[in-house]
C-alpha cells in the first residue's frame, strides 16, 4: 500500500499519543546511538526487594501511566528512570520508615519496548522487541521490503523533548558495503540508527 502525507500525519500524531512519557525533569532517553542503560517503560514487570522485610518486596506491573504501586509509599513514578534511579529514589523515599532501608530493582519482564512498522513491508504491524534493535532489525523482523517500496525514502518517525521528530533514511546508503563490511556514511539518512521505544518506522 501507499503512504500518503496525510497517513504520514496520522503516524505522526499516533507517536505523539503512545510515546513513553518520563518523569518530571528528566528528558526521554533519545538520540542517535543505543542508549547506554535500560530505561523502563510502561508494562514493564519489575521485582522490589526490599532485603529484610517481605512485606515491602513484591513483584510490580509498570502502570499506563507510568507509575508503580507500593505500600507505604503508593504511587511511585518508574518509567523513563533506570533500575538503579529507581532503587535510590525507592531507597530515599522508604527512608522516611525504615533505618537504612537496601532496595534492589530487577527488571523481570520487558513489555514496553514496541515498534511500530507501516507501509510497504510485508508484515506491517506492532512488534514487541526483547533487545536493543536497529532500523536494519526491525525491518528484518517485519519480512522485509516489498517490491514497491521506496528505499531511498524511509521515515523514522520519534517523540523527543515533547515534539515528533521526523528523520528520514536511505536504505541503500544503510546497507552500502566495500567487499564485506559496512561503510560508515557520513550523511545521517545512511546510519543505521538504533530504534528507541514508541518509535515508528513509515516506509513509503
Amino acid at each position: 500500500m501507499r503512504i500518503s502525507p496525510r497517513a504520514a500525519a496520522i503516524a505522526i500524531a499516533i507517536c505523539a499519543v503512545f510515546a513513553p512519557g518520563a518523569p518530571a525533569g528528566q528528558a526521554t532517553p533519545g538520540g542517535e546511538g543505543c542508549p547506554g542503560d535500560y530505561a523502563i517503560g510502561a508494562e514493564d514487570v519489575l521485582d522490589i526487594v526490599v532485603w529484610d522485610n517481605t512485606e515491602l518486596s513484591r513483584s510490580v506491573p509498570v502502570r499506563p501511566d507510568g507509575k508503580i504501586s507500593l505500600p507505604l509509599l503508593n504511587d511511585v513514578q518508574a518509567a523513563g528512570f533506570t533500575p538503579m534511579q529507581l532503587r535510590e529514589t525507592l531507597a530515599r523515599s522508604l527512608g522516611q520508615y525504615l533505618a537504612s532501608p537496601n532496595v534492589s530493582v530487577i527488571v523481570r519482564e520487558v513489555h514496553s519496548f514496541k515498534v511500530t512498522v507501516i507501509g510497504e513491508v510485508k508484515l506491517a504491524g506492532r512488534y514487541e522487541l526483547r533487545s536493543r534493535a536497529t532500523v536494519l532489525d526491525v525491518l528484518a523482523i517485519a519480512g522485509g521490503l516489498t517490491d514497491y517500496a521506496e528505499r531511498g525514502k524511509l521515515l523514522l518517525l520519534r517523540q523527543q523533548a515533547g515534539a515528533a521528530r521526523q528523520i528520514p533514511l536511505e536504505l541503500d546508503k544503510i546497507t552500502a558495503k566495500t567487499g564485506t563490511r559496512p561503510v560508515a556514511s557520513p550523511d545521517p539518512a545512511g546510519t543505521n540508527i538504533c530504534v528507541l521505544p514508541g518509535d515508528i518506522l513509515v516506509i513509503p
